[in-house]
C-alpha cells in the first residue's frame, strides 16, 4: 500500500541513506592499465559509511569548494578521508569520485554529513552512494544544502592501493549559481527520490498511529533548479502524476491552495506536519502551494475509500513533498 515502498528499497538497511548506489554508471572505453595494474572484473566490496562517532579518529584532508576539485591518496589500506564544503542555504551540488585522475581498480564510497554544530557533524549521513559512478567509483547527482553551514564530504575506499583519487564538487542549483537566468518556458521538473528526514517521519508515524481508519504517506522528493525563476506548481505535478504509483490520480481534476490554506485539508492528527516541513527545509510558507487530487471509490458494502493526494511545492528549497492521506469505512 506505500507509495514510497519501491523508491525506499534501494536505501540500505544499514544506514539511512539517500540515494545509495546500486549499479555503476554509464560505461566508457576503458584506459590502457598503468604500468603494475592488474585489470580485472572482480567484484569489490561494499564501502559502507564511516563508523561513527569519527570526528577524533577522521582524517581532514581540506577544503572542497563549489566548482573545483581536489586529489587525494588511498594508501595502502582501507581508509576514509573528509573533505570541509561551506555553502549558503538552498545550494545544491553534484559531487562524484572521477573516472578522470582516479587509479584504475579504486572502489570507493562517498558520504556527506552536517551540517557542523557544536557537536561535530552528526552521526547519520546526508547523502550517501557506493559505486554510481564510473566502474565502482561514487557519485551523487544532487545533493541539496538546506541549511547554510560547514559540511563534512568523506571518501572511503575498500581497497589500499596507493592510487590517488579525485573528488570532484560542481554546482548543479540554487544558491550557488551565479547570475542565474530566468527558467525557459515550459521548464519540466525531473524529481530524484530521497528518504524522509527523521524528524518528520516520526511526526507522520504518531498520526498514523491515532485511527486504524487514516493512515498517511509522505515522500520527499528533490529536483536541481538553476533558474532566477521558481519552478511551477503544473510541472511540479505533472512530474509526480508521470511516476507510477500515483497514476490512479492522472484523470481527477485538482485544486489549488495556498500552504496556509492547505492546513485545514490535513487530518488533525498530522497536521503537526504542516510547520514541520517547513521548518525542516528553510522555506517560506508564502511560497510555497499546494495541488491536490481527490479519489472516491468502493470495494463493496461498508466500503468506501477517500484518498488525497497533495503535492507540495517548495520553490526556494528546491523539494516536492507528496503528502496522501487515506481513509475508509470500518
Amino acid at each position: 500500500m506505500k507509495r514510497g515502498t519501491a523508491v525506499r528499497s534501494v536505501v540500505l538497511g544499514m544506514s539511512a541513506v539517500g540515494l545509495m548506489g546500486a549499479c555503476g554508471g554509464q560505461p566508457e572505453q576503458a584506459p590502457a592499465p598503468e604500468s603494475g595494474d592488474t585489470v580485472t572484473t572482480a567484484t569489490q566490496q561494499l564501502v559502507p559509511a564511516p563508523p561513527t562517532p569519527f570526528d577524533n579518529y577522521l582524517y581532514i584532508a581540506g577544503n572542497l569548494s563549489v566548482g573545483s576539485a581536489v586529489t587525494g591518496n588511498t594508501g595502502t589500506s582501507a581508509n576514509y578521508e573528509g573533505y570541509t564544503l561551506t555553502v549558503p542555504a538552498h545550494t545544491q551540488v553534484a559531487l562524484e569520485v572521477t573516472h578522470l585522475g582516479t587509479g584504475m581498480g579504486v572502489d570507493t564510497g562517498l558520504y556527506v554529513y552536517g551540517p557542523k554544530t557544536q557537536y561535530g557533524y552528526g552521526y547519520r549521513p546526508l547523502y550517501g552512494d557506493d559505486d554510481s559512478g564510473y566502474g565502482e567509483l561514487s557519485k551523487l547527482p544532487l545533493a541539496t544544502f538546506d541549511a547554510a553551514g560547514e559540511y563534512l564530504v568523506v571518501v572511503g575506499w575498500s581497497n589500499g592501493l596507493a592510487k590517488n583519487y579525485r573528488l570532484q564538487a560542481s554546482c548543479v542549483g540554487g544558491a550557488c549559481v551565479a547570475n542565474p537566468s530566468p527558467a525557459p518556458a515550459n521548464t519540466p521538473v525531473k524529481l530524484a527520490a530521497f528518504p524522509l528526514e527523521g524528524n518528520l517521519q516520526a511526526l507522520l508515524n504518531g498520526g498514523n498511529a491515532y485511527r486504524e481508519d487514516m493512515y498517511s504517506f509522505l515522500d520527499r522528493y528533490d529536483f536541481a533548479w538553476p533558474y532566477s525563476t521558481p519552478a511551477s506548481l503544473d510541472a511540479a505535478a505533472a512530474a509526480v502524476l508521470a511516476r507510477s504509483e500515483y497514476q490512479g490520480y492522472r484523470n481527477d481534476v485538482p485544486d489549488t491552495y495556498t500552504y496556509a490554506a492547505f492546513l485545514s485539508r490535513m487530518y488533525s492528527q498530522f497536521q503537526p506536519l504542516h510547520q514541520a516541513i517547513l521548518d525542516t527545509y528553510g522555506e517560506s510558507g508564502a511560497n510555497a502551494q499546494v495541488k491536490s487530487y481527490f479519489r472516491e471509490f468502493s470495494t463493496g458494502p461498508n466500503g468506501d475509500n477517500w484518498r488525497t493526494l497533495n503535492i507540495i511545492l517548495l520553490p526556494e528549497s528546491r523539494h516536492v513533498l507528496v503528502y496522501e492521506q487515506t481513509a475508509h469505512e470500518i
